[in-house]
């Protein structure tokens, strides 16, 4: 449409020129008039094409809340109810953002960036998204299946050969029991187990914990590292896992694991791949890994409730490793930063089923892939399935939460979440720094979601509705 708009100005500027020249012969006009006219239509040019490409990948449109569906008046609860944690239990700044067919119905700040300094929490401030990375590892695992590059049920071995023989802790029977033994794994793990969470790989903290003190190895939070993501996956596969592949659902290391698959599968580190192929494409400009020193302004402080409950500040921008640290350990798992509204255009890409402002991502199938449910009981016993980086609701009843059955999302150790609901056409953000999480603030989120599907006047999952 756009190449035929600039054609059709091209045509018409020549059809000018060439007017314009038959009345230089009959006036006497000077040759440059017909110049001028030529530049006056090439900047015509100009501006159809600079407004066909700010379409993508620039900011997502905006409407009215009873336009897409929602009301005013009752997003206004969810604005009070923000504002009350942030004033009366403590919360620090908020930025929350409903994105509603595909267009931003509510984007707000709430609170101060700062605990200690009256500035308001700007709406671009950038956040740890923590957890909220394991999606975007998950679509890059998924976009290099769909090159042919891998299959979801290859063995991790035939991309990294340190797993071809890995091995369980097992603890002994009894309360009082310590130590464990250790058995060969029953099969080797898959890619689909690392997605799924179902390898029996924790953070370290199962029967060989001690192990994985000593190895230097503990805990989701892998920034600060002065190693590559490979080498710690070296050093991890040596340690004993939590359970057999495909029994339980352990939560851990195995989205780490899968960057480090998307660095040898793709000859890129993981920080170039999501740059080149994710976050550039789809305009997220706020993205990465490490933050320059030119953002780092706009990080937002972390807090974290201290032994009596109180909130203090846990990481200070000033001295923080997503800025000043190595710069080195690109963890897909828990190593990104972004902004609300860059996490919003990733997650509408999902529910455009893998494209975004004629950016496409992934296939309409391998989303459908990703959001079925890949684990049966094995995950919160049933309340929700399982697909390949987050949760999806199988059962609205079992899950006790309102919301569709096929919605999907996750959250980040900072209390960040999200989650997207396809039958509502709509994508919801909260974005916080808070960990560890103070009882008062403990049933935010679950408020905000409760928030969010009671300002839906509309409802696009029901006829008639």
């Amino acid at each position: 449409m756009h190449l035929k708009l600039s054609f059709s100005f091209h045509g018409e500027a020549a059809r000018q020129e060439k007017a314009a020249g038959r009345k230089r012969k009959i006036w006497g006009q000077a040759p440059g008039f017909g110049l001028r006219v030529f530049a006056r239509y090439f900047s015509l040019v100009l501006l159809v094409l600079s407004l066909s490409l700010s379409a993508w990948p620039g900011s997502l449109p905006a409407a009215r809340p009873g336009e897409v569906g929602l009301s005013a008046g009752r997003l206004e609860r969810l604005s009070q109810v923000m504002l009350s944690y942030c004033n009366q239990k403590g919360a620090p700044g908020l930025v929350v953002l409903i994105v509603r067919d595909g267009k931003v119905a509510y984007h707000r700040a709430f609170g101060r960036f700062r605990l200690d300094k009256p500035d308001p929490m700007p709406l671009d401030a950038i956040f740890r998204i923590a957890s909220q990375s394991k999606a975007v590892t998950s679509v890059a695992v998924m976009m290099l299946m769909e090159e042919g590059k891998l299959l979801l049920d290859d063995p991790v071995s035939k991309y990294i050969p340190e797993f071809k023989e890995t091995y369980v802790a097992v603890k002994p029977e009894g309360k009082e029991a310590k130590g464990f033994s250790l058995v060969p794994a029953r099969r080797q793990i898959t890619i689909r187990d690392l997605l799924t969470h179902t390898a029996g790989i924790s953070y370290g903290d199962g029967p060989a914990r001690e192990e994985y003190l000593k190895a230097g190895i503990h805990g989701w939070f892998l920034t600060d590292k002065d190693m590559t993501i490979g080498e710690v996956v070296k050093k991890l596969v040596r340690l004993p896992f939590d359970a057999q592949p495909g029994e339980r659902f352990v939560y851990g290391y195995n989205t780490d694991i899968l960057g480090y698959l998307v660095e040898v599968v793709s000859g890129m580190t993981l920080a170039e791949f999501v740059e080149k192929r994710i976050a550039g494409p789809l305009g997220m400009k706020d993205t990465c890994f490490f933050l320059p020193e030119s953002k780092a302004s706009r990080l937002a402080p972390a807090y974290g409730a201290d032994e009596n409950g109180q909130i203090k500040m846990t990481e200070d921008p000033a001295k923080s490793p997503y800025v000043y640290g190595p710069r080195k350990c690109y963890s897909g798992g828990a190593g990104l930063v972004a902004t609300a509204e860059d996490y919003a255009r990733f997650l509408q890409m999902l529910l455009n089923r893998g494209e975004l402002g004629g950016v496409r991502i992934l296939s309409p199938k391998s989303v459908e892939l990703m959001t079925a449910d890949h684990v049966g009981q094995i995950y919160s016993g049933g309340k929700q399935g399982f697909g390949l980086g987050f949760w999806v609701t199988r059962s609205l009843g079992a899950s006790g939460l309102p919301g569709s059955v096929g919605a999907f999302g996750w959250g980040g150790a900072y209390f960040t979440t999200y989650w997207v609901d396809p039958a509502e056409k709509l994508v919801a953000v909260f974005m916080t720094q808070l960990l560890p999480v103070p009882s008062s603030c403990s049933d935010l989120q679950n408020k905000f979601r409760t928030l969010v599907y009671q300002a839906i006047e509309k409802s696009y999952s029901q006829p008639g509705h």
